[in-house]
């Protein structure tokens, strides 16, 4: 879910009432758009397209990286589509994409915002291609893509491949945000093979790694008290994958959830608090208190860990700020991830 949410909500008026109606009018009424059916069942590539009856939908990656000396790297490469009306129409569409590195040399990010009707940012399936301005997304298929992004003091270019199929999240893709059902639908690709090269004020550096893929669509996905996110996305040494978020609330405790994804792709939904969050260590990241060490566990799998960010600066300074970087994982079980938190100004 993420961030995504929030950034594509925001650059629509909708945003400028987000106090009356949650977190960035992510609660907001949205009864003109299509909502998501939990009978609806994926079919690709056609699902890797728009849906342009939602108001809200983001193409969304993360990649752990490393370079041949061991140093680690995290990229991001994300497309956001925000409807101002149900009617389709290119003009009625807001694009804005977030690309961000983070590494030894610092956290580094960019923005790019456009309008459906001039072109300049879109999504197609045949070729598939996600672009926004001169950042793409583009391959054969979505499981053989390119990527490529620069900002005024970095750039990348990565190759991503992967052999496995799409995962859908929640159940059959029907992804529950809160007590009351709110929902989107929601799917990933977590089994990429990255290899590329990062372009940072210190020169280039040639990284190989794992990287993640999600699309999500909603109109109306959070509650008018729900605040913020922490999603992970996790890529353990054993070959599983794990995807899981809690929602805060200003009314009843956080709801939490998410998917136990199998080395073949093989995707177990877990059931709402069967995945738990613990804070255990914050701090101070761009005048913010930010909870950079925090407690997983999943007593049904036998997991146990703490995950830690690895650049604890990784903070997005766009037009909503918020923190995105990798982690490391460590206890029951090892590996890497990405971490988001969202809510916390």
């Amino acid at each position: 879910m993420n961030v995504r949410l929030l950034i594509t909500a925001l650059v629509t008026s909708i945003a400028c009432q987000a106090s009356a109606q949650g977190f960035a009018g992510l609660g907001v009424d949205a009864t003109d758009f299509e909502q998501p059916n939990p009978d609806t069942r994926f079919e690709f590539p056609r699902d890797h397209a728009p849906h342009l009856g939602f108001r809200i939908e983001w193409w969304y990656l993360t990649a752990n990286l490393q370079s041949e000396d061991g140093t680690q790297y995290g990229v991001q490469w994300t497309l956001f589509r925000n409807a101002t009306s149900p009617t389709g129409r290119p003009s009625d569409q807001i694009w804005m994409g977030h690309a961000a590195v983070s590494s030894p040399d610092g956290h580094f990010s960019a923005e790019r915002l456009a309008r459906g009707q001039l072109g300049h940012a879109g999504v197609t399936t045949a070729p598939f291609q996600a672009f926004i301005d001169e950042w793409q997304m583009t391959g054969p298929n979505l499981n053989d893509i390119d990527v490529n992004a620069q900002g005024t003091d970095f750039s990348y270019s990565l190759s991503l491949t992967s052999i496995l199929p799409f995962v859908a999240q929640g159940q059959s893709g029907y992804s529950v945000k809160s007590d009351n059902g709110r929902a989107s639908h929601y799917y990933s690709q977590p089994f990429y093979e990255a290899v590329g090269t990062l372009s940072l004020p210190s020169g280039d550096v040639q990284v190989t790694g794992q990287a993640w893929l999600d699309q999500e669509w909603s109109s109306s996905p959070l509650t008018d008290s729900q605040t913020g996110w922490d999603w992970v996305s996790i890529h353990l040494d054993d070959g599983t994958k794990i995807m899981g978020f809690q929602v805060h609330s200003t009314s009843s405790s956080s709801y939490s959830t998410g998917t136990w994804i199998s080395p073949t792709g093989s995707a177990t939904p877990l059931n709402p608090g069967e995945i738990t969050f613990t804070p255990l260590e914050s701090e101070v990241v761009s005048g913010r208190d930010i909870p950079i060490n925090w407690r997983i566990e999943i007593p049904n799998q036998s997991l146990d860990v703490e995950i830690t960010a690895i650049y604890p600066d990784s903070w997005m300074d766009t037009t909503i700020a918020y923190w995105e970087g990798p982690v490391e994982v460590t206890g029951s079980h090892t590996g890497i991830g990405y971490l988001e938190m969202t809510g916390y100004e």
